[in-house]
């Protein structure tokens, strides 16, 4: 199988370092000192005490790499927009589109039962261009677990996690997602097939919708925001507004809200992705972890007064540091 890693930062390079190292075709499409580095001397994975370096195939411009079987996309959610005309080069006429990207994805409602069957999310996808040119069709749902940090050029240090959860929107268990369940398995990764893939994408958007923002507005790492009666309540309400949206959606929640949070609490005195792109200056995504949330809660008939409150004030938070 070709393999295509389209954004291969900390989990993309994670992944495909070890889809290369098990001698799997893969192609990282990246840029500046990380793709000089993987030219000069090869992607370097520290993992378990073990490091190893793998030559790769690193290359600019997605155009050529050729038709790839799969292309994986680990991209944050704002920037797939502008990524993805550059993307869809690497499509040959039967090519898997793998996203493993936070928050809610852009192709939710494509093959979901109900009322909403094929609605475009406009806080993802606000002119609809990613439906047209990443066709939904085309798509794999991925859940990613892994924490990975790229702490070089070139040098992906892999923190915990290796489960890689797959995904049809419609559900099926569709030859191309056994070939590539296998494909990553043959890697050393799990690779679970999910006949409701939709529900594990919203335990874990049910922890970042509420967390992310939060310590954005407040630098607080997870151990406070959990572990503070204040903040943990204020993190629990929004939970719970999310949780009846996706209800109202289908969602079949396999926790509940407290153990959920109990997870986050596992973590630590962590910083969220959001905290750490607010201090770096970086876009946050907010509109894929929150705005979107908000957006079904307005298509289901829920208020979530403080989802809404909180994702305006994140918002503000965003545009005055220019983040947003």
């Amino acid at each position: 199988m070709k393999i295509a890693i389209f954004g291969a930062g900390a989990i993309g390079g994670f992944l495909g370092a070890r889809l290369a190292l098990a001698g799997i075709d893969v192609t990282f499409i990246a840029r500046g000192p990380h793709l000089a580095a993987m030219r000069a001397d090869g992607l370097r994975l520290i993992s378990g005490g073990k490091s190893e370096t793998v030559p790769v195939r690193a290359l600019a411009d997605a155009a050529e790499a050729g038709p790839q079987d799969a292309v994986i996309v680990t991209l944050k959610a704002h920037a797939l927009p502008e990524a993805a005309p550059a993307i869809a080069r690497l499509f040959g006429p039967e090519t898997m589109l793998v996203t493993g990207v936070n928050g809610v994805p852009y192709w939710y409602f494509h093959g979901l039962d109900g009322p909403w069957r094929d609605r475009r999310v406009r806080s993802v996808d606000p002119e609809g261009d990613l439906w047209d040119r990443l066709p939904p069709a085309r798509v794999i749902g991925c859940v990613v677990y892994p924490a990975a940090e790229v702490v070089a050029p070139g040098v992906i240090e892999h923190i915990y996690g290796d489960r890689f959860s797959l995904g049809e929107p419609d559900g099926s268990r569709s030859a191309r997602i056994e070939a590539l369940s296998r494909c990553l398995i043959a890697a050393g990764l799990k690779a679970p097939v999910r006949p409701r893939i939709r529900d594990e994408i919203w335990v874990k958007l049910w922890g970042n919708l509420a967390f992310n923002p939060l310590s954005a507005l407040t630098a607080a790492t997870l151990d406070r925001l959990t572990g503070e009666a204040d903040l943990r309540a204020v993190a629990r309400a929004m939970m719970v507004e999310a949780q009846a949206v996706a209800e109202a959606l289908g969602t079949r929640f396999a926790i509940d809200v407290d153990r959920r949070i109990e997870g986050a609490a596992e973590v630590g005195a962590h910083k969220t992705s959001m905290l750490q792109d607010l201090e770096r200056g970086r876009k946050m995504e907010i509109d894929a972890l929150l705005g979107a949330v908000v957006e079904l809660g307005d298509l289901t008939g829920h208020m979530m007064p403080i989802c809404r409150t909180i994702l305006a004030l994140v918002r503000e938070r965003g545009r005055s540091a220019g983040c947003y």
